[in-house]
């Protein structure tokens, strides 16, 4: 057969081909070529630039962060009371994302646990704030039957767990509740200021936090330090082995200068009265009784409190949750005389000797102000002014001194400021000024001040209103000589392991540099109030000699013209007992002031209580049941009865309530 020669068009195709195979080949090779160039530069970037990060994320994918929450410190009175401590108890818990169907679970698992409406708001709040793979409580505080039910359908629950957890517990119940505080689950703002704090670390797994009072205000030294644990896990999240852990380190106990056992009495003579008592030593400031009634029980809040209980403790017009020796505030009345008397000798206003007389009542610009029962006391001097309690006195001294030349004189005592005592909230009160009131209207006519506001000012009525801790903050400096120091509750922290305590440095002294002579005019006036003035019946016979003044303050203004009449008026308008005092007087050991609210006269209802405080811190007596029942029903005049001594009284928790041992 003949051979075919190919067509020079058929060579031109072929050409042609192998060219444009050349050319997919080239195309196919620079996208290799690109491809492995782009996997190169992503090699690069996650094993070169990303390396730690990357490996950091791997390293968490195999292993998990657990927290460890340290133990809360305790809280213990002087005489190392326990007045806050933790117990362990059994709690049911879920994990959300363990659970298909957290609903059906629940229904399931109350079938076996009772579980309450309560708790289950509860737990959905706590859920809406917390991350999916925490654990949360549905249930606490089980009984060991409810556990034993549980452990038997466990299979039944995956993400369902039983874990002991610590519970903060407050043995005596109400007692020095507004002094201790309590503590609840944290809130979203505290979570933020935890943040701001970055403090987050220290908080992990922690879901409770200090709410008032000293486990507010100590909070950082109770807290501890929260400990880790570094767990390997599975790719099914099961833990495989620790590799490192931190230990928790347990919060700080917390040492105050109260004396529960003092606390627990004056409580108790108050009985169901509101009122409040602040009791120092003026020597060093130490807070040895601190008390606001009615109280509250701070273990309702511990877990979250229900909110029956909450609606009666929040619109009780007996406010129990008013902490009243911090927050309220009170017209001084009578025992505002003392200091007045000390600023007109310091300020050269008025010397002692002066006579003024006193006809009953005293006229300025046309007003009458009125003086006990317009009863006249004739002619006083400065000392009788305070024995007698002279109104006339004051009206007068006032009008002299005038509003600024007072307000500068009570500022350095403390009247109207913040203390500083180691308690949040503290109100200021009021210190009344003609600047105070320039600032504090709108009005021209508003902000001007008028000569007659001036002169109740003298008497501790008016724009005056105070705390019983300001109170008692500038009696301890006239009964300390004039050198103040500032009020205190926690004098030491203790390690929990050793209990050693450390002492918690006191604010230095301040010296109001009073002259000795001027002092020596009040104290004079003062321990005349107990031996001939108004409070002399409740100090006859008394070992000691105190020194004090009465005070009955108007909680609403009724017209000059008007006499003042308890029984025509609701209780809650009556007039506020109060009584000032310290003792021994020579050597004063102890300082208080407190008011005993809508009671009437300071002699019949504040200064018995004063009386029994004196006996038990400087006697050792306690007083006898009856005469606490008496004291509750407010029966000022009921003789002092039988007492007890102090070492005696045994104090002991049961069921959250202090009771006495061999009454």
């Amino acid at each position: 057969m003949p051979l075919h020669m190919p067509s020079l068009s058929e060579l031109r195709n072929t050409h042609l081909e192998l060219f444009k195979f050349h050319n997919r080949i080239l195309i196919l090779q620079a996208v290799v070529l690109l491809c492995f160039v782009l996997l190169g530069l992503r090699l690069f970037y996650l094993q070169v630039l990303r390396h730690e990060d990357l490996l950091e994320q791997a390293e968490n994918n195999r292993t998990a962060i657990l927290p460890t929450v340290p133990n809360r410190g305790t809280i213990l009175d002087r005489n190392g009371v326990v007045l806050a401590n933790n117990y362990s108890a059994y709690t049911l818990e879920i994990t959300p994302s363990k659970v298909k169907d957290l609903e059906a679970t629940l229904d399931e698992l109350s079938q076996i646990i009772d579980i309450p409406q309560r708790d289950r708001r509860r737990f959905k709040r706590m859920r809406e704030e917390a991350k999916n793979f925490d654990s949360l409580p549905i249930r606490s505080r089980l009984t060991d039957q409810e556990v034993a039910q549980f452990s038997v359908h466990h299979y039944r629950f995956p993400g369902v767990e039983i874990k002991a957890r610590l519970f903060r517990n407050y043995p005596f119940g109400p007692l020095a509740s507004h002094v201790v505080g309590y503590i609840g689950r944290i809130n979203q703002k505290e979570k933020d200021l935890i943040e701001e704090n970055d403090d987050e670390g220290n908080y992990r797994g922690t879901q409770y936090i200090g709410k008032l009072g000293i486990e507010q205000r100590y909070e950082r030294e109770l807290h501890g330090t929260t400990g880790v644990q570094e767990i390997e896990t599975s790719a099914g999240g099961r833990a495989v082995r620790r590799l490192a852990s931190r230990p928790a380190i347990p919060g700080q106990n917390v040492v105050l200068s109260i004396d529960i056992k003092l606390q627990k009495m004056v409580e108790d003579l108050f009985g169901e009265r509101r009122g409040a008592l602040v009791a120092l030593d003026p020597r060093n400031g130490e807070v040895l009784a601190f008390v606001s009634k009615p109280t509250f029980d701070p273990n309702l809040f511990v877990d979250g409190i229900d909110s029956e209980s909450w609606k009666q403790l929040s619109e009780s017009i007996e406010k129990p949750l008013l902490n009243r020796a911090l927050r309220g505030t009170y017209p001084p009345g009578s025992t505002y005389k003392p200091f007045m008397a000390l600023g007109a000798l310091e300020t050269g206003k008025r010397s002692a000797s002066t006579i003024i007389q006193d006809a009953g009542s005293w006229t300025y610009g046309g007003h009458t102000f009125r003086s006990h029962g317009d009863v006249g006391l004739g002619p006083v001097d400065m000392v009788q002014s305070i024995v007698l309690s002279s109104n006339v006195y004051y009206y007068s001294l006032a009008n002299d001194m005038g509003v600024d030349t007072i307000h500068d004189f009570m500022k350095p005592l403390g009247f109207g400021q913040i203390t500083g005592i180691d308690l949040p909230g503290e109100l200021r009160g009021l210190l009344p000024s003609t600047h105070w009131k320039r600032n504090a209207y709108k009005k021209a006519e508003q902000q001007k001040w008028y000569g007659g506001e001036t002169i109740s000012l003298g008497i501790g009525q008016g724009y005056n209103t105070f705390t019983m801790l300001q109170l008692a903050h500038a009696t301890a400096a006239v009964a300390n000589g004039g050198v103040q120091n500032s009020p205190r509750l926690v004098t030491a922290t203790q390690d929990p392991i050793e209990r050693i305590n450390r002492p918690v440095a006191a604010p230095s002294a301040v010296n109001l540099g009073f002259k000795p002579e001027n002092l020596a005019v009040v104290l004079k006036g003062l321990v005349g109030v107990t031996r001939d003035g108004t409070s002399a019946r409740m100090f006859v016979g008394t070992p000691y000699q105190s020194a004090g003044k009465t005070g009955t303050a108007q909680a609403v203004s009724i017209g000059q013209k008007e006499k003042y009449n308890a029984s025509k008026l609701e209780e809650h308008q009556r007039d506020h007992a109060l009584y000032m005092a310290f003792a021994p007087a020579e050597s004063p050991q102890i300082v208080l002031a407190l008011v005993v609210e809508n009671a009437g006269f300071g002699a019949a209802h504040a200064a018995p209580i004063a009386r029994r405080v004196f006996d038990y811190w400087l006697q050792g007596e306690y007083p006898s049941e009856e005469d606490i029942s008496a004291m509750q029903k407010g029966l000022a005049g009921t003789p002092i009865g039988v007492r007890r001594r102090k070492d005696d009284i045994v104090m002991k928790a049961t069921e959250g309530v202090m009771g006495a041992v061999g009454r």
